[in-house]
Order: C-alpha cells, then structure tokens, then sequence
C-alpha cells in the first residue's frame, strides 16, 4: 500500500504533481482488491485451499508489492528531493506508522496464529525512514545497494534471526507464518530502485516532463484512488471480507475435508519445484505421517511454533528420500 505521499518534483518552475503516479497507484491498489478479494473467496471456503500462495497468483501477489514499495520510493525523491519537509514527512510516517500497528491488533486478534506483526505497511512505515539515507546518492550506486539487498536472502540466512524480535529482518532460515509479510529483506530493495529511478528522473528532466503530461477523463477514479491510497488500504478489506461472508449466509460454500484442503495446498506448493507424480507420492507420504503423529489439525491450524517446524521439516526429509527411493524402484512412466 502506498501512503499519500506528495508526487511533486520540486523544480525551478515549482513544485508539480505528477499525475501519472496517482494513475499507478490506482492500478494496483485495484490489483490489490482483487488478490484479497480471491484470498478471502479462499478463506471462506469457495476457491480450493493454497489457491493465492503460488503459481500465478502468488506471483501476482509479489508484483503488487514491488509496485507499491517502487512507488515508495519515487514519492520519496519527488517530495524530498531538494530537501527533507519534515513536517510533512513526520506526519505521514505517524499515519502509516499508526495504521500498521492497527493492522497487528486487529489481525492479532482475529487470526493470533498468523497475524500481520510486519506486513506492507510496516515496510513502507521503515522504508521511508531508511530510504532517506539514500536521496542524494547517485542513482548507479543506489542501483547495486537494491539488487544487493534482494539478493542477500537467497545467499545467506542465519538461524540468529529466528528470534521473534528479528523476524522483520527477513534472513531467518525459514519464514514465520502471517498473512502479510514483507520484511526487510528483500523487499526494500523495490523502494530503493524506486529511488534511483526517480533520481536519473530528476537528473534526466523525464520528471518535469511527466508533470506536463495530464491523463484523460478516464483516468479520475484511479487518480483519486491514488491520493487516498492509506484510507482505502484499510477500508477495501474488510468491505470485501464482510460482503463474502453476508454471501456464505445465504450460500454457503460446499464443505470439504481438512484433509483435501491440504493435500491441494501441498501439492501446489510442492510442483514449483518438482513433477506432479513425485508430488502426488510425497504429499501422500506428508499426510499420513502427520496423521500418524498428531500433527495435521496443529498445522491446519496454523501452529508456528519451533517444536511443530522442526518436526514438520524432517518429515519432508524423510518423506523426500522415501519417494525419491519408491521412483527408482518403480520409476513414473
């Protein structure tokens, strides 16, 4: 979600907004309704379990959030530029700040087992205090800093940031349940791409030039959406959720096992990386040995403690070798 920073490039013919951004903005918090709108057909029961966390919806997901916290990181620059407004920036952090740590509590009480303790807009409240660091350096360095820092988690994790108070960093071997997390690491990386694009922006005079650019009639609604992103962030969610569950009053979804539900969600998760018919066997495997030992209602309902993960991690090893020693005995067609 992208707070309702100023978009106005501070110029020797003063201070423009450029509209276009407003447009962005609108674009994807419309993509953002959308995804939670399939998360929360999901919860309730009417899309199959694990639908919105891969393949091409979780790829959808993730592309949200990079244009959110690009956006970020172009609005840094373009109200800061030519110096910080602190007033302004204080009172828009306490805005996002504020409405982050509402999220928490709402969600900590709804949902305790996977509530948000550091979701979008955490990272953007964090992202703007730490981007300020980067507003005047050149754009090239600020370029391998990003990509340096998405790169990091896939090089190096460390089992010293599993402690609960670390989580927002991003570099714990295995990520912690929630329904929205967006650590440090890598995701700051798009707000400082965001920051050295709209630098060569300023450098290059394409920002001036875009100020001069207005956007049709057709473009209201989303520029409107666009200056009041924050407010309709915290509005949009639970209208949809609310208006599914009116919906499952008067048709209800068609039950299904837990069984199923996560039998799908294993099978999806694990055929990003794998064929269908190893899967079909590992996750065969995973149900029965959860089963077994008591596991399966603990994980479906979202235990995150470090006993159930470790336990849940070496059954996947042990269920990994097994199916990989039933495919050389009787190897898939």
């Amino acid at each position: 979600m992208q707070p309702d920073q100023q978009s106005k490039p501070e110029t020797a013919a003063g201070p423009w907004r450029i509209e276009w951004l407003d447009v962005a903005r609108g674009v994807a918090l419309l993509a953002m309704a959308t995804y939670h709108f399939t998360w929360d057909l999901e919860f309730f029961g009417y899309v199959l379990p694990g639908t919105t966390g891969f393949g091409g919806w979780k790829l959808f997901a993730r592309c949200i959030a990079s244009s959110f916290l690009f956006l970020v990181g172009v609005s840094l620059v373009l109200a800061h530029a030519r110096g910080i407004r602190w007033p302004g920036f204080w009172r828009r952090f306490a805005m996002v700040a504020g409405a982050a740590l509402a999220i928490s509590a709402v969600t900590y009480v709804a949902m305790p087992g996977a509530f948000i303790f550091f979701g979008i807009l955490h990272q953007i409240a964090l992202s703007s205090l730490l981007g300020l660091a980067f507003l005047r350096l050149p754009a090239l360095l600020t370029v391998v800093i990003a990509a340096a820092v998405i790169a990091l988690p896939q090089i190096f994790r460390a089992e010293f940031f599993s402690h609960p108070a670390l989580w927002w960093v991003g570099l714990a071997p295995t990520n912690p349940r929630s329904n929205d997390y967006v650590p440090l690491f890598p995701w700051f990386g798009a707000v400082l791409f965001g920051i050295a694009a709209a630098r060569l922006g300023i450098d290059t005079g394409l920002t001036a030039r875009l100020a001069l650019l207005h956007p049709g009639h057709w473009s209201r609604p989303l520029r409107f959406l666009g200056r009041h992103s924050l407010a309709f962030y915290l509005i949009h969610q639970p209208v949809l959720i609310g208006s599914v569950w009116l919906f499952s009053q008067v048709f209800p979804p068609t039950p299904q096992p837990p069984e199923a539900g996560f039998r799908y969600s294993c099978q999806a998760s694990c055929q990003q990386s794998r064929d269908e018919n190893f899967c079909t066997r590992y996750c065969a495997c995973m149900l029965g040995e959860l089963e077994a030992g008591g596991d399966l209602q603990k994980v479906l309902a979202g235990d995150g403690s470090a006993e159930l993960r470790e336990r849940v991690t070496g059954l996947a090893g042990v269920c990994t070798a097994l199916t990989e020693d039933d495919r050389l005995e009787d190897p898939a067609p």
